[in-house]
């Protein structure tokens, strides 16, 4: 019969029905058909770096310039920014009542590889690392503006999960506030933390790790599961062992081998699920309060797989029709090589 569980680190609900959904391999995922026109125009290729702004940062081919061909992870101002730099974040009252401020913040796009067709489960070890250091990099800088509170980095993968490039890439927007989902998880991890004296996340995965039927994978610093209350089918987060609130917090090893944590679970989807929409966030805490005793920062990735209909819209609380358990058995399972040379 179905179950009601409740998602610890946020105290929200999810509904488990696995009578009305299928089983984990029926998920499987119809490949995107891209126009070869598109590809022709896409501005995020080599030699065609004039179409998007100058680049922040890049790791490139020694003796190369800025802004020709010859980089392998390149970082840009996003040419639509959802919000823009500036120095005013005033906030401002309409009627006495509407709240507004001017969008301030920064948007950048992390451009992953110079191959077109080249998405995380098909780069090498050494491009996926240099993909998550970049973001690092970012991250620490934007993280120092003085106007700016949070910074979100995230990924869509495929139309259904966002994306409007099809060109691998991540996106980074820094905000002059931390939005509300953020704050929600924060004030309920500082309730669990005042009341038991310890982080919540880091007792989630420790029970997680003694319940052991929902972890993926495992590595030196991380560990892979699917969550007690995940609100869609095959949704994994990757946690770091050790207690950090923030991702750019992590050392450079640590980094890498988040890099390849995340590389293995979106390969086992790709094999499994048939290279399936997705989208990943990096959900770390605020970027002025950087050592969080009662915060620790995750990577959650969810296929997008199953649509939102009226009743979680209505209601917010999502029906997922995979167990969690047959989820990370199935994830578990699946054989992924990945591919490791350049």
């Amino acid at each position: 019969m179905p179950e009601l569980r409740q998602d610890p680190t946020t105290k929200e609900w999810v509904i488990i029905a696995t009578e009305r959904g299928k089983r984990p391999e029926d998920f499987k995922t119809q490949a995107d058909d891209e126009d070869p026109e598109t590809k022709k125009t896409c501005p995020f290729c080599p030699g065609k770096e004039s179409r998007s702004p100058g680049e922040i940062f890049a790791f490139r081919d020694p003796g190369s310039k800025p802004d020709t061909p010859g980089w392998k992870v390149r970082v840009v101002p996003n040419k639509f920014p959802a919000l823009i730099p500036g120095s005013n974040g005033e906030r401002h009252i309409q009627a006495d009542h509407f709240k507004y401020m001017a969008g301030v913040g920064k948007h950048e796009v992390v451009i992953g590889t110079p191959r077109h067709e080249e998405d995380i489960p098909l780069m090498s070890d050494e491009q996926i690392e240099l993909v998550f250091l970049a973001i690092q990099e970012r991250c620490k800088a934007l993280c120092e503006g003085q106007n700016l509170q949070h910074v979100t980095i995230f990924k869509n993968h495929k139309q259904a999960a966002g994306t409007s490039l099809r060109h691998p890439h991540c996106q980074i927007i820094a905000t002059p506030f931390a939005p509300v989902q953020v704050r929600h998880r924060l004030e309920t991890a500082m309730s669990y933390f005042d009341e038991n004296g310890e982080c919540v996340f880091c007792a989630t995965l420790e029970k997680e790790k003694f319940f052991k039927k929902r972890i993926i994978l495992e590595t030196d610093s991380y560990i892979a599961f699917s969550p007690f209350a995940s609100s869609t089918p095959f949704e994994t987060q990757i946690f770091l062992k050790r207690h950090a609130s923030n991702f750019w917090q992590s050392t450079k090893e640590e980094v890498k081998e988040a890099a390849h944590a995340v590389k293995m679970i979106l390969g086992k989807m790709y094999v499994g699920l048939h290279n399936p929409p997705y989208n990943f966030v990096i959900r770390s805490g605020p970027s002025h309060e950087p050592h969080l005793e009662y915060y620790h920062f995750f990577i959650q990735i969810i296929p997008r797989i199953t649509g939102i209909a009226g009743f979680e819209l209505g209601s917010g609380i999502y029906i997922n029709t995979v167990a969690p358990e047959d989820g990370a058995e199935f994830l578990r399972e699946i054989n992924y090589k990945g591919a490791n040379n350049g």
